[in-house]
């Protein structure tokens, strides 16, 4: 602070600095009155002055103008440039805005399911090949049901200032409520994989078009191809995912349809959360409730797998037929190895994209009306994957 005041004190009240214009040999000086408070520029006229005294000024002026955070432009050098872009300030130009590249955020559920992080690495995959036109951020939850921190990551997303949002929600009803501030931000939001619930999406007043498959086909298709090698009266169990979403709503929709037709016998029906180790459990309870259970019906292949596990452990492999969905590779295997009956391909790798794709057409043009995209689902079996 001392040699602070002594550099002020060395100031004179009014000093002198020199600037150069066009012309050359001409120094062409602006006389300023200067105390802490206050630059006021009083007179401008031509005047000799000497390059040290030049100098000298300009170091004065450029430590008074850094005391009072006042922009200094130009107090020492003689050229012809013109001034810098706004770019260089840390303003954003219109231009600026032109070429930027969208940043899009992909918010899953749990990466620990295969199905999810294979619809990652299908994202980074269509990222990579079109860089020069999106930025991708990748995030996901540990556990199924974790929708707290699935909320949280919107919100983190909406303050990254992303311009679009593509997520598959963990749950159909307790996600809405983010999306709509996402939305009230200014974020593009597309809902894939896991529909949002329509009732609630109106009670908000909200409109965000959903790109994924119809689930209830999809499990009616698994069921069908079950009911091919059971018979009418036979007794089956579901295992059910997270109840208040909508995608295990619908597959348990299209196991019952199937087996209705059938005259099959759904004796037991219990949610495993989409979790392996949940299904384990459920599914050895099953077993030992209902000795004569002649097959699982698994609305996704994590669980599937929890299931051929307990079968497993009772000793039951050859007895009790699984089926699932989402064809994670776990459960080609299980087909090829003939543990396991069938499941469902939705097609997680190209999902993601698909709804990218959608994202990027709202960022756009956001007065573009986009409806509902179904994308494709198809029955596997140890015949197609044979072939």
């Amino acid at each position: 602070m001392q040699a602070t005041r002594n550099v002020f004190r060395s100031l004179d009240p009014i000093d002198t600095m020199t600037i150069c214009r066009r012309e050359p040999f001409t120094l062409y000086p602006i006389r300023f009155h200067m105390n802490l408070s206050t630059i006021k520029q009083l007179a401008v006229k031509p005047l000799a002055v000497k390059p040290l005294a030049v100098k000298s000024i300009a170091l004065k002026l450029l430590f008074i103008a850094s005391m009072l955070a006042l922009p200094v432009v130009g107090l020492v050098g003689c050229d012809n440039r013109k001034p810098t872009s706004t770019a260089t300030t840390g303003q954003v130009t219109q231009a600026d805005r032109v070429t930027e590249k969208p940043k899009i955020a992909l918010v899953m559920k749990s990466l620990a399911n295969e199905f999810f992080s294979t619809m990652a690495e299908g994202a980074k995959k269509h990222q990579a090949q079109n860089s020069d036109q999106y930025e991708l951020v990748v995030n996901g939850i540990k556990d199924e049901r974790d929708l707290a921190r699935q909320a949280a990551i919107v919100d983190e997303m909406i303050a990254a200032k992303v311009q679009a949002i593509v997520i598959a929600p963990a749950d159909s009803k307790a996600l809405v409520p983010v999306l709509r501030r996402a939305k009230q931000a200014g974020v593009v939001v597309v809902n894939i994989d896991n529909k949002l619930d329509d009732e609630v999406l109106k009670a908000e007043n909200l409109s965000v078009p959903f790109v994924g498959p119809n689930n209830l086909l999809g499990a009616k298709a698994v069921g069908d191809h079950l009911a091919k090698f059971l018979q009418a009266g036979d007794k089956v169990a579901v295992l059910e995912g997270i109840r208040t979403s909508f995608n295990g709503t619908q597959r348990r929709l299209g196991f019952e349809q199937a087996m209705k037709a059938a005259q099959i016998q759904i004796v037991d029906s219990q949610s495993a959360n989409w979790e392996t180790n949940q299904a384990n459990t459920i599914a050895a309870s099953m077993l030992n409730s209902h000795a004569d259970l002649k097959a699982i019906l698994a609305a996704n292949d994590s669980m599937a797998l929890g299931a051929l596990a307990a079968l497993k452990a009772a000793n039951k492999s050859n007895d009790v037929q699984v089926v699932g969905f989402d064809n994670i590779s776990a459960a080609q295997d299980a087909i090829r190895q003939g543990t396991m009956l069938a499941t469902a391909d939705q097609h997680g790798d190209q999902l993601a994209v698909f709804g990218i794709e959608y994202a990027m057409k709202l960022v756009q043009d956001p007065d573009t009306k986009l409806l509902d995209r179904e994308t494709p689902v198809d029955l596997i079996t140890a015949e197609r994957l044979n072939k």
